[in-house]
């Protein structure tokens, strides 16, 4: 139907006659002449038609928003020339016009702004303008670009399973009735962890899969209940072996993608550090702001909420110091109490030292002023700075005073222009949940502990170490792997610590266990989010960008409808029966 993109018609292609089909982006009638922007998936291209072809003229006139056209004419050079577009310096005079289809009103024109749920119902309009389809073209790059550095390094593409076995460890599993074995379910995979494990024990060595994984829990900016993974395993491998390797992957990457060259070496950091300097486990390094610990400096005072977080072992008091800080005013302050209070913080003390060198701060009076000198000076306060303060718990402290870390460094302008990627090493094996009153594995329960003794891990559960690794870009968890447990009796020791019984390990692990046993090599691996990475190269902070069809945050889509109810004749037939919601 046509026989060049709208646009990719260039000087090359003047005096001759093309044809071209794409969607009406524009069209002006100015009485003396018709100009039509016509569009397709490569560009626009300015179309004229001249009032002396009536018939062509009377065609152009008629033309809406979106509509569908086929469009034959000659290229000519352009009097006026558009440097905005890559067509600028070319037109096509129309011979002739053809509606393939009429479009109706529309919802929403393409150079208008409407809210995300109006853009979600009608995605297929959204997907169309160029700014979408710039981002979703940014994530096929990725993904192509991903596939041909693993092709070329041996690397071996495996698929697994969509219907697997529901090992409920984290998220929620969704849920699929089994028709042929009545009250029987399979899972969609949160991950394919356990079938790249076994791919190693197979002997397959090096794996790779872009995978879909599916979560039920609760969505946000960036978080789906169905996402995008590039999963790899490699045997006969240590920590090094496998971040080496993906380090170059990503750097060759994003070098090709967008002509980005990130650092010749990632910098490491464990996680204590990380947590210690900046409140978070995947620290944005663009932020040259970081936490200081000053329990040492306020145990002797008299603010007994500092006091008794000093003299909490699992205690942490931590301040943060903002140049220029001073200028916000008591309601910006406020509005920062309540973005900690967010993040699980119960109050929120601060010293604020204006130009002058006059200090205000409601926790001053609970200080000998040696003894508040000496804060300031550890924490570098001056003139116009703010420091604020947290006190409570070590983690909870983190998480708070990192969140006002980042708003701090967005609200003043402290984010740097550029790519700061990082490996973030030694996550805890394991944390408590006050909950459930038992330990949950921080990065799964296949993660190998830095020990090899099962004894010296038991009795020391609380402060082990796993040889878990995050690579971390621009403060976002891109990618997190580990060395796996390779030995049966070491994945069982770490199944018990976890709260699960033999028994349970067994109805629910039990394969994985099998197969340590015949001969299982150390392995290891690591997966990539590839809707995190195309948000991050598309220049967007949400994942639903660069995600076609994505759900809403209540876990909608509101193209379709689902989900939807399903009548009760085809739920019998999966031996299903819908209870009524409990109040």
């Amino acid at each position: 139907m046509r026989t060049h993109y709208c646009g990719l018609v260039d000087e090359a292609l003047i005096g001759q006659t093309v044809t071209l089909c794409g969607w009406t982006d524009v069209a002006r009638n100015l009485g003396g002449v018709c100009f039509i922007d016509l569009r397709d998936h490569e560009g626009i291209v300015q179309v004229t038609v001249d009032p002396s072809n009536a018939e062509v003229f009377k065609v152009a006139a008629s033309l809406g928003y979106e509509d569908v056209l086929q469009v034959v004419g000659v290229v000519r050079a352009r009097e006026a020339v558009n440097a905005k577009i890559r067509t600028g310096k070319v037109e096509v005079i129309a011979t002739r016009i053809e509606i393939l289809n009429k479009a109706a009103p529309l919802p929403f024109h393409a150079h208008e702004n409407p809210g995300e749920d109006i853009r979600l119902k009608y995605r297929y309009l959204d997907l169309r303008t160029p700014e979408m389809q710039r981002k979703q073209r940014t994530r096929i790059r990725l993904v192509q670009a991903l596939r041909r550095w693993l092709d070329a390094r041996g690397f071996q593409d495996i698929e697994t399973p969509i219907l697997t076995k529901a090992t409920p460890e984290g998220a929620r599993d969704f849920l699929v009735p089994a028709r042929m074995h009545p009250g029987e379910f399979y899972a969609l995979p949160q991950s394919p962890q356990l079938f790249k494990q076994i791919l190693m024990v197979a002997g397959f060595d090096r794996y790779y899969q872009i995978a879909r994984c599916f979560r039920d829990e609760a969505l946000r900016a960036d978080r789906q209940l169905e996402f995008t993974q590039l999963d790899m395993e490699f045997a006969f491998v240590r920590e090094r072996d496998v971040q080496d390797t993906v380090e170059g992957m990503i750097r060759d990457v994003f070098r090709e993608v967008m002509d980005v060259e990130l650092d010749a070496q990632f910098p490491r950091m464990t996680w204590a550090e990380a947590m210690r300097r900046y409140g978070s486990d995947k620290p944005d390094l663009r932020i040259a702001l970081e936490l200081v610990d000053v329990a040492e400096l306020v145990k002797s005072s008299e603010f007994a909420v500092f006091a008794a977080a000093a003299a909490d072992p699992d205690g942490r008091v931590a301040a943060l110091r903002i140049p220029g800080g001073a200028s916000l005013s008591r309601k910006q302050i406020d509005e920062y109490a309540a973005h900690a209070a967010k993040h699980g913080a119960k109050g929120l003390a601060y010293v604020k030292i204006d130009e002058a060198g006059e200090i205000s701060s409601p926790i001053r009076k609970f200080f000998a002023e040696d003894a508040f000198a000496a804060l300031l000076k550890h924490v570098g306060a001056g003139n116009g700075d703010i420091v604020f303060f947290g006190a409570g718990a070590y983690n909870k402290v983190s998480d708070f005073m990192g969140a006002l870390r980042l708003k701090a460094g967005k609200d003043f302008g402290l984010v740097q222009d550029g790519w700061k990627p990082l490996w973030v090493t030694d996550f805890p094996m394991f944390e408590w949940d006050d909950e459930a009153q038992r330990y949950v594995a921080l990065h799964h329960p296949f993660t190998a502990p830095a020990v090899d003794d099962i004894a010296d891990l038991r009795a020391n559960a609380k402060t082990a170490v796993s040889r878990g690794y995050d690579m971390v870009l621009n403060g976002n968890e891109i990618g997190g792997g580990s060395i796996r447990i390779h030995r049966p009796e070491m994945q069982s020791a770490v199944f018990e610590l976890l709260g699960i019984g033999a028994e349970e390990a067994e109805a629910k692990f039990g394969f994985l266990l099998d197969a340590l046993k015949f001969g299982a090599p150390p392995h290891g691996g690591i997966a990539f989010g590839i809707d995190r990475i195309a948000a991050l190269m598309a220049g967007t902070e949400s994942i639903r960008d660069v995600i076609p069809f994505p759900k809403t945050t209540t876990a909608q889509c509101l193209m379709t409808g689902a989900p939807s109810p399903i009548p009760d004749e085809q739920l019998a037939e999966v031996h299903v029966m819908v209870r009524p919601k409990v109040s």
